[in-house]
């Protein structure tokens, strides 16, 4: 059965919002995981505009679920989570100016990089992974960084403007999941999915897990983060392995 995993960034975004104390991402996680998420996910970015460091050490400290870093490949959040020793890492791209993260990570001609950087992970029992968008050429990179994992950046599908575009962006995405099966990859998918466009993936196979912050964090301003994530534990509790 795939998992839910809980992003709490933006529980933080709010705190950083008035530079106090509350939020607590930590509280809100602790609920998600009473809730049923499998697991809690941040970013510590480079310019800390949401998640802190001590942030990301409390997690680590006080989740009975697991932890996964999404961070930069550079040599500050290397050492950042070999320290912490989070239950998997995920690559992804970061642009200082982004609001969001927009794409994939771009694993084509840095193989030999990348797959050095992350040796040290692999060398402490860390899960690896790879953000990266649907792209084959992207796929077989991976396969050669020897990720553990790629997660499958689903930010176009969800922003499709019309319902071809979506089809379109939903075939690219189910062929990468046969493709990176194909090859030895396991296969989780985030960015951008809510409650209704996750619906499309109800008789899709082989994702491990559902990476889910913004629209469930804005769902809890209404109905709290339990009700929130119950929800969305609800719905992918119904999809197949």
């Amino acid at each position: 059965m795939p998992k839910l995993c809980v992003n709490v960034d933006h529980v933080a975004t709010l705190r950083q919002a008035r530079l106090g104390l509350e939020p607590d991402p930590l509280t809100a996680a602790q609920i998600a995981e009473l809730a049923g998420a499998r697991g809690i996910i941040v970013h510590l970015r480079e310019d800390r505009r949401h998640i802190q460091d001590q942030d990301v050490y409390n997690l680590k400290k006080h989740l009975k679920t697991h932890l996964h870093l999404e961070m930069a490949a550079t040599p500050e959040m290397q050492k950042i989570a070999l320290d912490v020793k989070p239950h998997m890492i995920c690559l992804v791209p970061e642009k200082r100016q982004e609001l969001t993260t927009e794409g994939g990570l771009n694993c084509r001609g840095e193989e030999k990089r990348l797959s050095a950087y992350l040796t040290p992970f692999k060398q402490a029992n860390i899960l690896t992974s790879l953000f990266i968008d649907a792209d084959p050429e992207q796929i077989h990179a991976a396969q050669q960084i020897g990720a553990d994992f790629i997660e499958i950046h689903t930010g176009h599908y969800a922003d499709a403007s019309n319902h071809l575009e979506l089809e379109q962006e939903l075939k690219k995405i189910i062929s990468a999941i046969d493709l990176a099966k194909s090859l030895g990859l396991k296969v989780n998918l985030g960015h951008g999915l809510n409650y209704h466009n996750i619906q499309a993936f109800k008789n899709v196979s082989g994702i491990q897990e559902y990476s889910i912050g913004h629209s469930i964090i804005a769902r809890s301003i209404y109905v709290g983060i339990f009700k929130a994530v119950e929800q969305m534990v609800h719905i992918i509790d119904q999809f197949p392995d």
